[in-house]
């Protein structure tokens, strides 16, 4: 049975006080994806202003020209959340990954606990029954309250002095301490999947977790305009064999999914704001097996205003904007099947990722092979918005 989506397990704890945008699939004549706003009463199409969600957030002020475009209404928001998801009736409006031109990017490494993690799978070699030994081992060398040590500081390069002595230098040490993020590429365009959708692992990891993670809204100017929840499915086997296989480990089918919907920064919302999230996690699996886990935004190493600056510069552009995954503190630990074992999701597993002003994204984890193929891409995307006559010919 698919996740079905209410008001009550996707909207912010402040409901509609919070502007929030999305894309939606709108049946009709030629379908096809649109931007679309909730308000008070009901979800609006806001395609005829804006053919696209990236078009809207390259403006300085997109939250004034939201509130100056009526938009064309669809549906209630009700039946939008109720018809999301693998039972969706094609006959009617579903949500869609609230983006559509911006590339997806991703901060690796922001958080002390996480860093720690990822050293730990890197001498482990991607094996799960050798983490735990790894893990005493490094934890005895480094310790695990790395968070009050300042990214680029002379106290960074200093620890870095004395753990090459000892031999336990690492490249995640690298990118968590030094002086320039890691900062990759998680999803090709048009690749991520909304809330209720399957999100895939690779059929042949053994030990991988969901990673609940603050994403940001930012456009080609380095404006940050909002932010959502998003959910960077990791491969941990993969990448801890080697950093080379990050692409594999990390850019599956389905394997990027974020939503529900962009909360825009306004009078109620803003950046400070997201430096003061927690986003809590909770799996299900159908063994009966449950985890919960929490990352809180405060506890991260390099602030938001840092990232987006060394994501977006002279250096590298976004003509069309882009999402930024800000990292997780959240690392899984815990044995699910026998000693030794560690944390991995098996089909079926459902995954929440919550946060009180950001609301909930909710998936259901099956193998990236079993997921449904992507297929809709720029040229589809181009195609269908010169059809619908929402881009000029």
């Amino acid at each position: 049975m698919s996740i079905r989506l209410t008001p009550a397990n996707t909207l912010p704890v402040d409901g509609l006080s919070a502007t929030l945008v999305g894309r939606a699939w709108i049946p009709g004549p030629v379908p096809g994806p649109s931007p679309i706003v909730l308000r008070a009463d009901g979800v609006f199409d806001l395609s005829g202003r804006f053919a696209t969600l990236s078009e809207l957030l390259e403006l300085d002020a997109p939250l004034q020209a939201l509130r100056q475009t009526p938009g064309t209404f669809l549906t209630s928001i009700e039946e939008l959340l109720a018809n999301s998801g693998a039972d969706a009736d094609p006959e009617k409006p579903h949500l869609l990954a609230p983006l559509d031109l911006q590339v997806i990017k991703a901060a690796g490494v922001t958080f002390a606990a996480s860093m720690v993690e990822r050293v730990i799978e890197e001498k482990a070699g991607g094996d799960a029954a050798l983490a735990e030994g790894v893990r005493a081992m490094v934890r005895e060398v480094i310790g695990d309250n790395l968070r009050s040590i300042r990214p680029g500081s002379e106290q960074a390069q200093r620890l870095k002095e004395v753990l090459i002595e000892r031999g336990m230098w690492s490249q995640y040490l690298e990118v968590g301490i030094g002086p320039d993020a890691e900062i990759f590429t998680k999803a090709p365009v048009l690749a991520a999947v909304g809330s209720a959708s399957l999100i895939g692992v690779h059929p042949h990891s053994q030990w991988n977790n969901p990673e609940p993670e603050v994403v940001l809204a930012v456009n080609s100017r380095g404006q940050i305009h909002g932010a959502t929840l998003g959910n960077d499915v990791n491969l941990r086997d993969f990448e801890g064999r080697s950093a080379l296989l990050l692409s594999k480990a990390k850019d599956n089918n389905a394997s990027c999914a974020i939503g529900p919907f962009i909360r825009l920064f306004d009078e109620g919302f803003d950046l400070d704001a997201v430096r003061r999230c927690v986003v809590d996690l909770e799996v299900q699996g159908l063994d009966g097996y449950q985890m919960r886990g929490s990352s809180s935004m405060e506890q991260i190493s390099r602030d938001p205003l840092e990232l987006v600056a060394q994501t977006v510069n002279r250096n590298h552009q976004y003509p069309d904007g882009f999402m930024l995954f800000l990292g997780t503190l959240f690392a899984p630990t815990e044995d699910r099947d026998h000693p030794g074992a560690g944390f991995t999701h098996k089909p079926g597993d459902r995954v929440s990722i919550s946060s009180p002003l950001l609301g909930g994204l909710h998936n259901e984890v099956t193998h990236s092979d079993a997921a449904r193929p992507w297929t809709f891409g720029l040229g589809a995307l181009m195609r269908n918005l010169t059809a619908r006559g929402l881009l000029p010919r």
